[in-house]
């Protein structure tokens, strides 16, 4: 199955928006795994898993690390980008969904 990671700081508040981005998945049909993990274990992530990671999304709290992660991402041809600040703090799913999708392009 195709995924998309969120890479955050600790994960509490990224986990809700996961929850609310995999409803939003669902009603529209789509089948991805949507999970968030330690930014730090990003690497890792790739590694393991890179041949099915869609795309990347950092966290806004950790937006400071996107040059680092995306020397990593870039080794396996997967968009990276900070998640939308207003969309994470106001939970919506849809718009992170949207910003995910929309990256593939």
């Amino acid at each position: 199955m195709k995924r998309i990671v969120l890479a955050c700081s600790a994960g509490m508040s990224t986990s809700l928006v996961v929850t609310k981005m995999e409803k939003e998945a669902a009603s529209r049909s789509l089948e991805y795994m949507i999970y968030a993990i330690p930014e730090q274990n990003l690497r890792d992530e790739l590694q393991t898993f890179g041949n099915d990671i869609l795309v990347v999304l950092l966290g806004p709290q950790v937006r400071f690390k996107l040059a680092e992660n995306k020397k990593l991402t870039d080794e396996y041809q997967i968009p990276i980008a900070v998640i939308d600040s207003v969309a994470y703090g106001t939970l919506n799913g849809a718009k992170v969904l949207d910003q995910a999708l929309g990256l593939l392009h």
